[in-house]
């Protein structure tokens, strides 16, 4: 399933189905409406499904003037509850923004990663940005989605960056779809690490167009397909790769519905989507 809204992103979360990981269609109405911040908003939702089969959802609730995001949990997709909003840079005066967290489970400790964009003016070197779009990336961890873990720098790469997404390639190697937000860039690239908390280095050369964004991640057999908003061209589009080296365009292979934008893609049951469905039809 892809975690979904649509602009100007007041009406709240939306899903899309694939039995194939190509072909996407869009589940009639809305699942959860944003009643969280000052702006009521919800933008970029990340869901993730822990072991015991609970789904929680992850997103951002304004453009700026909040230091938290948006956080629920479900045990079906269909009534969410613990609506509350995490306060993960509430420690910074000067904060910005809090914008796309996203969603990570390292298996290699147990817990559940958040990771987002924030701008903090002054704190990074000066880029050509503005300094109120001077982002770094920054991380919280939990293992029971009640107590979060002070937030730290997640990564620094020297530039602004934002839309980031961990995913673990192998063992020990893990990758970082990432979007350089630099004005002459505002595309997107990958870099490597051991770790899912980094360091992640030899950030490659970008893989898509001037004015990309919001790269969701699945992997279908022995290839990883990367969707993200070409928001450019006013098209959603993809690329598939086996190295994260060479990528290759699938946009003549994929089927996304009109007004879907960047979420997370997440494995769902059987069950818990036809549960869904079933209360679309209701709906309407």
């Amino acid at each position: 399933m892809f975690s979904s809204f649509h602009e100007p992103a007041d009406e709240g979360l939306r899903y899309l189905y694939s039995y194939d990981g190509y072909n996407w269609n869009e589940i009639d109405g809305i699942y959860l409406a944003p009643t969280l911040g000052s702006q009521k908003i919800m933008r970029d939702p990340s869901i993730i499904r822990d072991k015991k089969g609970t789904y929680h959802l992850v997103w951002t609730i304004a453009w700026k003037g909040e230091k938290g995001i948006g956080y629920a949990s479900s045990a079906d997709l269909i009534t969410w509850e613990n609506q509350r909003i995490i306060p993960v840079m509430e420690h910074e005066s000067t904060t910005v923004n809090v914008w796309a967290p996203e969603w990570f489970y390292d298996e290699a400790t147990g817990e559940y990663m958040i990771i987002w964009a924030s701008t903090i003016p002054g704190r990074y070197p000066k880029g050509v940005e503005d300094e109120n779009n001077n982002h770094r990336m920054y991380y919280t961890s939990t293992r029971d989605f009640k107590t979060f873990t002070p937030t730290q720098l997640f990564a620094d790469p020297g530039f602004s960056i934002i839309d980031a997404v961990i995913l673990r390639k192998q063992k020990d190697e893990y990758v970082l779809v990432l979007k350089d937000n630099t004005r002459p860039n505002r595309n997107l690239k990958v870099a490597f690490s051991d770790n899912a908390k980094g360091p992640f280095l030899n950030i490659t050369a970008p893989f898509s167009a001037y004015l990309t964004e919001g790269p969701s991640v699945l992997k279908v057999k022995d290839e990883w397909l990367i969707y993200f908003d070409s928001y450019g061209s006013k098209k959603y589009e993809a690329v598939s790769t086996k190295d994260f080296k060479s990528f290759e365009s699938i946009n003549n292979k994929i089927h996304i519905p009109e007004g879907h934008k960047h979420g997370t893609i997440f494995h769902a049951t059987t069950k818990d989507l036809n549960k869904v469905l079933k209360a679309s039809k209701l709906k309407n």
